[in-house]
């Protein structure tokens, strides 16, 4: 029992977690530089379809003008974190949602005769699939998953890790075309060019194996946190404010559902008729000068992409309002005004937390170290003689490894891509599925870096909910996910290599050989 409060006593802080990675980063960075660490690839040359050295190098903080970079650009970097300003937004309209009283009625009617497997496999559902609104969808599930379980008597720490696992194990494993993969498809045509300069890559090439996959997955996640998640955790306890009488669905409740659907359909309506091209004056939210429709949805320039938390914030706030009028929950514009910031109760420490993620993140990108061990797990497919399944296994492991170091699928699939592929094909395998295979590793162990940007949200939330005296740091945060991250190794790898050996189409008319 002493033993036990001594453990307790010394358990760090997450802020306190964070600072400690990133003082060891800025020495590590010092000491690496120092001694002339790099790693040396190819890439290929877009115009020539040539290869070009690139050289990885460490770039050193632990120095004056390294100590200067950290303290010029903490607060505009601060300022230009995405996950922040988008969680802030979105909890704008969760927060009228959830003070109207309309989640709760709408939760309550979804989850009242469900059984609690169901609720949690359609959560990891919905997790996987809206992957294809990006990184957003980290900002927009997390919460409302907290929101969904609470509403159902149960932990909502349980809802917060299901749903983060759903959606970094399901992160690469998307049935529709994403502009992620269509960034990744260009890459993959690239190097594919440099050994067949006719060689077409289909976008319809990777659904087969995704669909089968993306349910895979959700029974996976669905029975680790039946099975074993919820055991781990302490059970949850309503507080005496929160103890209610059941819910009656009274002609107030009932008008204001009806009044809020109707409202919520009239702006999708507005919403959809404005992504769809070619209508009369249709297609107002899309970049026309893409080719792919997923690229002109979410392309840089994209009203729809730039726009899209603001919009589905939008969204929330007809909801709640339509529904607080019918139900006599809002009266006036006043009451409005105050369910606004309803969430964002407490967030201040939310924010610190943020703002030292922030600081962690922009340090371990200055360094460049996560780029030079890319590089270096890059070159060990070009030196190797591996073929069939060795060859897979290789690029699986590479993908998972390099996963923890550099988070963004673009850069280290711009890097491996060109040595990769071209090794693939020399062995038989077809270049989509190698960008399967990368997906797949990169699914295992996007859950569990915390230089992840939204990895930060998902430690914020769970440090929101908890219950206990003790924090939740960035240690017991990814512990929570290493069961998923396991399992989700043994289960994407097992995939590859059946459908390697039975030789399956893994897409429309795509094969994994070639």
């Amino acid at each position: 029992m002493n033993v036990r409060k001594i453990k307790e006593k010394v358990t760090l802080h997450p802020i306190m977690t964070i600072l400690m990675m990133i003082g060891i980063t800025i020495l590590l960075s010092g000491i690496l530089a120092t001694i002339g660490v790099q790693a040396t690839s190819r890439k290929i040359s877009t115009a020539t379809l040539e290869y070009n050295t690139y050289i990885a190098e460490v770039s050193s903080l632990f120095s004056l003008s390294g100590l200067k970079y950290i303290f010029t650009s903490t607060i505009s970097n601060f300022m230009a974190f995405a996950p922040l300003s988008s969680l802030i937004i979105v909890l704008i309209g969760i927060g009228v949602m959830q003070k109207s009283g309309f989640l709760k009625v709408a939760f309550t009617l979804l989850t009242k005769n469900a059984k609690k497997n169901s609720v949690t496999f359609v959560l990891v559902l919905l997790s996987i699939l809206l992957g294809i609104i990006g990184d957003l969808s980290f900002i927009i599930i997390l919460p409302i998953a907290a929101i969904l379980f609470e509403t159902g008597k149960r932990n909502p720490m349980i809802g917060i890790i299901a749903s983060f696992a759903g959606l970094t194990c399901g992160y690469g494993i998307n049935v529709i075309f994403t502009s992620i993969d269509s960034s990744l498809l260009s890459l993959s045509l690239l190097a594919a060019n440099v050994v067949d300069s006719n060689y077409i890559i289909k976008t319809t090439g990777f659904i087969v194996i995704m669909l089968i996959a993306v349910i895979a997955l959700t029974i996976l996640i669905t029975k680790i946190t039946e099975k074993y998640l919820i055991y781990k955790l302490d059970k949850y306890e309503i507080p005496e404010t929160e103890i209610e009488e059941e819910l009656f669905l009274g002609k107030k409740e009932k008008k204001g559902l009806a009044l809020a659907f109707l409202a919520f359909a009239i702006y999708l309506i507005i919403f959809v008729y404005n992504i769809i091209p070619g209508l009369p004056l249709s297609g107002k939210l899309l970049d026309d000068s893409q080719v792919f429709y997923i690229d002109k949805l979410f392309s840089y320039n994209s009203f729809f992409s730039t726009g899209f938390v603001f919009i589905i914030t939008i969204g929330m706030i007809i909801v709640g309002l339509f529904y607080g009028i019918g139900a006599k929950t809002i009266k006036n514009h006043r009451e409005l005004c105050e369910d606004l910031g309803h969430s964002l109760d407490g967030i201040g420490q939310v924010i610190v937390l943020i703002f030292f993620a922030s600081i962690l993140i922009n340090v371990v990108k200055y360094t460049n170290i996560g780029t030079v061990i890319v590089v270096a797990l890059s070159n060990i497919v070009n030196e190797t003689s591996f073929t069939a399944i060795p060859l897979i296994i290789l690029l699986f492991v590479i993908s998972a490894v390099a996963t923890i170091f550099v988070p963004s699928s673009i850069t280290r699939w711009s890097i491996i891509s060109g040595v990769t592929i071209p090794v693939f094909m020399k062995a038989g395998i077809s270049p989509e599925f190698a960008q399967v295979i990368f997906r797949f590793g990169e699914s295992t162990t996007l859950g569990i870096t915390p230089i992840f940007a939204y990895f930060v949200i998902y430690l914020a939330l769970l440090e929101k909910y908890n219950k206990k005296e003790q924090p939740i740091n960035i240690i017991k945060a990814i512990r929570y996910q290493l069961p998923y991250a396991i399992m989700t190794f043994v289960l994407l790898l097992t995939i590859l290599i059946v459908w390697y050996i039975v030789g399956l189409p893994i897409g429309i008319g795509v094969s994994p050989t070639l």
